[in-house]
């Protein structure tokens, strides 16, 4: 499971990080885009702090400057590997209340695993509206990842 976690982890930094790099290129990245980033990194960090018993410093609808999108996503990165590395059981359970002080319940696999899906839908929302502003997006799917 570790293996399995840690390559969908390596797809969606890779992912990530060219999104990056294609946003710092533009002369100006649509709103829309910006906003919807900005969560992918807010979820992130959420749910890596959800699994570490931590407080989340980020919250959903938190916007970040474009400077600041490498270094948070990096940081991102390198708490889910110290997780998977650290996780000897994935179904272990975490308790955790919600923004909206809702208490959930799920395994530190459902939490990794909504990391990675999440992450791609909202880089597919990216891609939409990155099309909408005429701009060129890239395939971020998982198989064009792996060719």
């Amino acid at each position: 499971m570790k293996v399995f976690f840690n390559q969908l982890f390596d797809y969606n930094f890779y992912c990530n990080k060219k999104l990056i790099e294609a946003c710092t290129a533009l002369e100006s990245v649509p709103r829309k885009s910006i906003a919807l980033f900005s969560d992918v990194l807010n979820m992130h960090h959420i749910y890596n702090e959800y699994i570490g018993k931590g407080q989340p410093t980020y919250q959903l609808g938190q916007l970040h400057d474009l400077g600041t999108w490498g270094d948070l996503h990096y940081e991102n990165q390198r708490n889910s590997f110290e997780i998977t590395s650290a996780t000897d059981d994935f179904d272990k359970r975490i308790d955790y209340e919600d923004a909206e002080g809702k208490l959930l319940i799920h395994t530190v696999q459902d939490l990794l695993f909504h990391i990675i899906n999440e992450s791609a839908y909202y880089r597919s929302l990216i891609e939409v509206d990155f099309k909408a502003n005429g701009l060129e997006f890239f395939r971020t799917d998982y198989m064009t990842y792996k060719n």
